[in-house]
């Protein structure tokens, strides 16, 4: 039977003047937000959630440490190795124009189309996966003997790593921009390729996501670390001024320097993920701070409802309504 824990979480709200992220900020009274909290009570495969996907027929696919997890609403359905998985641990999904479903696991790619599976790059640690608008899947992977970047086309496969440009072989998030240029987020900054030339930003951080905004900003989230010299935060590229958003400069609208995830809702608002559980929005003027859960944010998806899903590292999925 579907259990649902009701969480209510407290906003505390800092509004930040735009002229200048150090003006002091004005706190709101608290408001009540209703979350709901999916466990393994409730039908997901493990608390250990990685990834979050969301199909065209609005169901919600979660890639856990220990199979992936689909939730239709009412009903869940667990898939693991004994179904197909190359590997039960799961740590990126990417859903494909016909429907496939694609996850990286720690020991390769398993495409599923609702019947089959397929295995791909077996014996590597995928973490992230993009699909560009000819259909080619582009996997990037991590670990030791990381292989960098590789290119699906179907039949052919194309690797890159750092002899032909890339920051790093260790690869944490692709994204795709309208000219279909590919950004990733590596252990030593974000890679742009325009499919010949390689250029290297941030090259002494560790860019854990990547998201593009309707003004075609890029929003790069990191793990501050006093060790280098940086901020942390998250860097935002207007594509050809970095600006920098950390605890001290926006006055704690983000509530932590070490960013773990990042969405872009229909209204073009930010919503970032902490290591410390800390949701922070920003609506490019004011910043809302959301202190739902005690456990580290690993992705934010929003459905087209607007509402936001969060995966966590040891407490499950929270639904945040709109």
């Amino acid at each position: 039977m579907k259990k649902q824990l009701l969480i209510i979480a407290y906003i505390t709200l800092f509004t930040i003047i735009a002229v200048s992220c150090k003006k002091s900020a004005t706190i709101t009274p608290i408001q009540p937000v209703t979350m709901t909290n999916y466990t393994m009570d409730n039908g997901l495969a493990d608390n250990d959630v990685n990834a979050i996907a969301i199909d065209a027929q609005g169901n919600k696919w979660f890639g856990t440490m220990n199979g992936v997890s689909k939730f239709d609403g009412t009903n869940w359905t667990i898939y693991k190795k004994k179904d197909g998985l190359v590997d039960n641990h799961i740590w990126s999904i990417a859903i494909d124009s016909q429907g496939n479903k694609w996850f990286g696991t720690a020991s390769g790619v398993s495409e599923f189309d609702g019947t089959k599976w397929t295995t791909y790059l077996t014996g590597n640690w995928v973490t992230a996966i993009a699909i560009d608008v000819q259909g080619n899947k582009w996997f990037g992977c991590r670990g030791s003997q990381a292989i960098g970047l590789s290119k699906f086309d179907g039949t052919n496969w194309t690797n890159y790593n750092t002899s032909d440009g890339l920051a790093c072989d260790s690869v944490r998030s692709i994204v795709m921009d309208a000219q279909g240029n590919k950004w990733l987020g590596t252990d030593y900054g974000v890679s742009e390729f325009n499919g010949i030339k390689w250029t290297t930003y941030l090259s002494v951080i560790v860019v854990t996501q990547i998201a593009i905004d309707a003004q075609r900003n890029y929003w790069c989230t990191t793990m501050g670390s006093p060790l280098d010299g940086t901020n942390g935060g998250v860097d935002k590229f207007d594509g050809t001024t970095w600006t920098n958003y950390n605890k001290t400069n926006t006055n704690g609208g983000l509530n932590d320097n070490w960013v773990t995830a990042i969405a872009i809702d229909s209204q073009n608002g930010k919503w970032f993920g902490t290591s410390a559980g800390d949701i922070s929005k920003f609506d490019g003027t004011s910043w809302t701070n959301y202190t739902p859960v005690d456990d580290n944010i690993t992705s934010i998806v929003i459905d087209t409802q607007g509402n936001k899903w969060m995966g966590t590292s040891a407490s499950g999925v929270y639904e945040l309504k709109k």
